[in-house]
């Protein structure tokens, strides 16, 4: 019999998730019954009959995005995701900061929504039983709730998120049929789309609100050592997400505006925007299906957090196996082979964040979602817009055979639309909020101060840990279930960039609630092309 030490699983569960599995934890992210339900009615009302376009065109953007981000992907196979990207195109200081940045961004994401899950499961239990019952206790039973998925395997996580998300797709599709059928209140009309309803004053706050509704689409890529040929599961999923949340939503915000008629609904949606979607499904499917929605929202936001939680944990996992956390954070359970400490330390900081409010009396809704989301969106934001700059820059430097329209035309594209965007939600960032400007002024300064913080941290360990400092986002040893390179070969053909050798209304959206963007010039970049 082997020893125990080779009887040890070495690490993740390799060779697992397939594309179906990658889709559902990064759709499920999204947490697209909530974006509909929760702040579908929002844009609605800003943007008029013409907000289902304003989906279609961040899903647009943000498959232009994929394209360079996933071939690039082909090339790039280090567990960090967004920091490794950015590492090998812009540079080690830059790829530690986006690191920090990306800590920030998973985090805020998902702890904020604790105080949904709460304020949502509340408000059902208000709905459908006349009940009331306090956020706290919700949040807290959810943190433990959503460790202990976490904490399971890698395929369970998936097959369970795949229930729900079919079970939340499924009661809009529902709905969508329930209007179809009936043909609307006036008939079905294609008006949404046209040039006068979409360019209108309030899209650019639509456009906003649609970028918000992706958050997570890019998360494919943590999932890569996990993955069933990763060179073509990852890709897949990455287009599947982000072409299916886009025409999915465009196509649910565009059914409930006919079930309530083209003159009628942005009176109906500013009246009662939480209530928008449960009217129309009352009126076109049933009493029944309301009360169902009800549920399957708060099952949305539990699906949404676990999916965040898992990608957060092998973020944690690959920044301890670079040696930047404690290595201890490394360790993955010998049996459900997920990265158990890891989680364990996610969830006993979500818990500390939601103490913390309640502690100080802050709404569960206005306080605790809104501002701990706002800063985890804007660093998501950044962290794309990053990532789009890296691809060309990181081509240049290694031998390929990609072409141009993949590495050049599509990211630089994508980085364009990109700023656009940003800059959208930051000239609207007290829609999201809700707050203060001085509120907004902070939650805005908070990703260039990480950012900041991160660029010191790198330039800290280079002096006091170079070892640490030069192996950051190295390439991994040949164990992953695909067919690469030969490790032997990557020295001559690809270079890092420091020129080493690259071995609203309840409920909301955890993934479209109300955030808030960054300045659109964040803090200035050292230059990739320079070594260190």
């Amino acid at each position: 019999m082997s020893s125990s030490t080779s009887d040890a699983p070495k690490g993740l569960r390799t060779g697992t998730l397939s594309t179906a599995d990658i889709s559902f934890f990064v759709v499920s992210a999204a947490a697209p019954l909530t974006v509909m339900a929760g702040v579908a009615p929002i844009a609605v009302v800003l943007g008029g009959i013409g907000a289902p376009a304003g989906y279609l065109l961040a899903g647009v953007t943000l498959a232009v995005f994929a394209v360079g981000f996933t071939t690039m992907s082909r090339h790039v196979k280090s567990g960090g995701a967004f920091y490794a990207y950015i590492t090998r195109g812009l540079g080690k200081p830059v790829g530690i900061a986006a690191a920090l940045l990306a800590m920030l961004g998973y985090n805020g994401m998902e702890i904020g929504v604790y105080g949904l899950l709460g304020t949502a499961t509340a408000d059902t239990a208000q709905a459908l039983w006349g009940v009331d019952i306090p956020w706290l206790p919700v949040s807290l039973a959810g943190l433990l709730l959503i460790w202990y998925g976490g904490f399971r395997s890698i395929d369970f996580g998936a097959k369970l998120l795949g229930v729900l998300l079919v079970a939340e797709t499924g009661i809009l599709v529902l709905l969508a049929g329930g209007v179809l059928l009936d043909g609307g209140a006036n008939g079905l009309s294609l008006a949404s789309f046209t040039p006068g309803n979409v360019l209108v004053p309030g899209s650019a706050a639509v456009l906003a609100f649609a970028f918000a509704a992706f958050t997570g689409f890019e998360s494919t890529v943590i999932y890569r050592r996990e993955a069933r040929d990763p060179n073509r599961t990852v890709p897949r999923a990455t287009y599947i997400a982000v072409t299916f949340l886009g025409l999915f939503y465009a196509f649910v915000v565009w059914t409930v505006i006919q079930a309530f008629g083209d003159d009628t609904v942005v009176r109906a949606a500013t009246d009662d925007p939480g209530g928008l979607f449960f009217a129309a499904i009352t009126t076109y499917v049933g009493a029944w299906a309301a009360d169902l929605m009800h549920i399957l929202i708060v099952t949305s936001v539990l699906a949404s957090l676990l999916a965040f939680h898992n990608a957060i944990n092998r973020y944690g996992l690959a920044l301890a196996e670079e040696g930047v956390l404690p290595k201890a954070l490394g360790r993955v359970h010998p049996r459900h082979r997920s990265p158990y400490l890891a989680g364990i330390l996610q969830t006993a900081l979500g818990a500390a964040v939601v103490l913390a409010f309640a502690a100080a009396g802050a709404d569960p809704y206005q306080q605790l979602l809104l501002w701990v989301n706002t800063p985890g969106m804007i660093g998501l934001m950044v962290l794309q817009l990053l990532a789009a700059l890296a691809v060309p820059l990181f081509f240049r430097r290694i031998s390929h055979d990609e072409g141009p329209l993949r590495t050049v035309v599509a990211p630089v594209t994508a980085f364009v639309l990109l700023a656009g965007a940003i800059t959208l939600v930051a000239l609207n960032v007290e829609l999201f909020t809700g707050a203060s400007a001085t509120v907004n002024t902070v939650l805005l300064a908070l990703v260039p101060a990480v950012f900041v913080l991160g660029l010191l941290l790198a330039y800290r360990l280079r002096r006091t840990r170079p070892e640490i400092y030069a192996n950051f986002a190295a390439e991994p040893e040949a164990d992953e279930p695909e067919t690469v390179e030969p490790e032997a070969a990557a020295p001559e053909t690809e270079k890092t960039a420091e020129g080493a050798s690259s071995s609203c209304p309840h409920p909301t959206s955890s993934s479209s609630t109300p955030v808030s963007a960054i300045p659109s010039s964040p803090a200035p970049l050292p230059s990739p092309s320079a070594t260190d």
